[in-house]
């Protein structure tokens, strides 16, 4: 039987090529929960869309994700939709392949390329792999200049560099979605690819209001998958993004890729692992979470020689604030090439956006800034440090001035310290003015003090 079926895949591909009707592919359903099902096994590959008949004249999507005992499984992009024993499964053509091209500019689009702005379907002449193409490490251009993301602290203190992968750790309700707009507006970019990825419906149409029009929208594509969507079809919105942010890369352009937020992401592969029969692991995450995360991530960062860049900001939520244990947060971390703390505590003491520059880094800071700057963060962050560890000493009335001269003069420049931190959303900094700024406030002491 082996053998036997090892023609049948060049036997197919020799039908498609050939003039005429193309060749239907197809099988019958054998089982369904409401999301997963599985079929009589017809050829495919994992990431294949199929049509799949419901009943009372109602349809909808599958995507293949794997194979067992002859049967194929399927899970489907509209949980709940009816569908009866022996129902035909028809594969579909394209569906690992997603339209590209420049009308993707100023739109707003769901996972499935499908217009959100009640605009007609933009007109897209080339296609990109949903998975992506792999680049070759060694032929990848380095990471060597800075980008100006218009966030003063981060381009003083956390310098990032053009195709560079950061993170945003926080826990719900610290200012990431405040912090994101930021970036996505004041960054200097050619092409901002913004996936909002199981976020509330309000936030969606909230961002779209606010960075889908002006001179912001003219560069601006945005893929919006809310979190009342199936989970298929949150991992096909943050796919569609990348191949989206790849595609303008290969053109030669400047993208700034921002996923809101990577944690649902690993929250929809989860449900799909569980439902696949996966055992969970920590926190009920099965192995394909851990996965998925660098698989998603390394797609980013710079291209090849005579292409662009992307740089990958993701904001990951740290479930009880828990920036180091939750495994999402550790994966990322792992992988990123820094990452952006939110203190809750610095909210609370209200300083926008609440950047702990304490727990924050940027690994390339060193490759993209000089001397001089790099001693003034490295300055600033130990000032910091002094003054939120004795705050409450202090505070209580239990410290005397004199006994150490790092907390006098955290104490003494902390007003200065903290109107550097703090930025009005709307008022962009670049890196020049942030670097002045940096090094007007620690850069005089960093140089004439030996203790740093």
């Amino acid at each position: 039987m082996t053998a036997a079926l090892r023609p049948v895949p060049a036997l197919i591909a020799r039908l498609r090529a050939a003039p005429g009707p193309q060749p239907v592919i197809s099988g019958q359903v054998l089982r369904y929960d409401g999301l997963h099902l599985e079929t009589t096994g017809f050829p495919a590959e994992p990431g294949a869309l199929a049509h799949v008949e419901g009943a009372a004249g109602q349809a909808t999507l599958a995507e293949v994700v794997g194979f067992d005992n002859g049967r194929n499984k399927l899970v489907v992009t509209e949980p709940g939709t009816p569908v009866l024993a022996g129902a035909r499964v028809r594969l579909l053509q394209g569906g690992q392949q997603v339209p590209v091209g420049d009308a993707l500019l100023g739109r707003v689009i769901d996972a499935q390329g499908a217009p959100l702005d009640a605009r007609p379907q933009p007109v897209l002449p080339e296609v990109w792999p949903l998975a992506g193409r792999p680049l070759n490490p060694l032929l990848r251009q380095p990471v060597n200049m800075p980008f100006d993301c218009g966030v003063r602290i981060v381009n003083a203190a956390l310098t990032m560099g053009e195709g560079q992968r950061i993170g945003i750790i926080a826990g719900s309700g610290v200012g990431k979605s405040v912090l994101i707009e930021m970036m996505a507006r004041n960054a200097q970019a050619d092409v901002v690819v913004l996936a909002l990825i199981g976020e509330r419906a309000r936030e969606v149409g909230h961002m779209a209001s606010r960075l889908m029009q002006g001179e912001a929208a003219a560069r601006c594509c945005m893929v919006a998958v809310p979190a009342d969507r199936s989970p298929l079809l949150r991992l096909r919105g943050v796919r569609r993004a990348i191949a989206i942010a790849e595609w303008f890369r290969h053109t030669g352009r400047r993208v700034l890729l921002i996923i809101d937020s990577l944690t649902r992401v690993g929250h929809a592969q989860r449900e799909i692992g569980l439902a696949m029969g996966e055992q969970p692991t920590a926190k009920g995450y099965p192995p394909s979470v851990i996965a998925l995360i660098p698989a998603l991530l390394e797609r980013a960062g710079p291209g090849l020689p005579g292409e662009g860049t992307i740089t990958a900001i993701c904001t990951v939520l740290a479930d009880g604030d828990d920036t180091l244990s939750d495994p999402v947060v550790d994966s990322a971390r792992a992988i990123l090439d820094g990452h952006l703390v939110l203190a809750r505590a610095q909210a609370q003491m209200g300083i926008y956006p609440a950047i702990d520059v304490t727990q924050s880094v940027s690994r390339v800071m060193g490759d993209v800034t000089g001397p001089a700057q790099q001693s003034a963060a490295l300055r600033l962050r130990h000032l910091v440090a002094a003054y939120q560890t004795n705050r409450d000493l202090v505070m209580m009335g239990g410290y005397a001035p004199g006994q150490d001269r790092d907390l006098d003069e955290a104490i003494r420049l902390w007003p200065e310290i903290r109107a550097l931190i703090a930025q009005d959303p709307h008022q962009p900094v670049s890196l020049d003015e942030s670097r002045d700024a940096l090094l007007a406030l620690c850069g005089d002491t960093a140089t004439v003090r030996g203790d740093i």
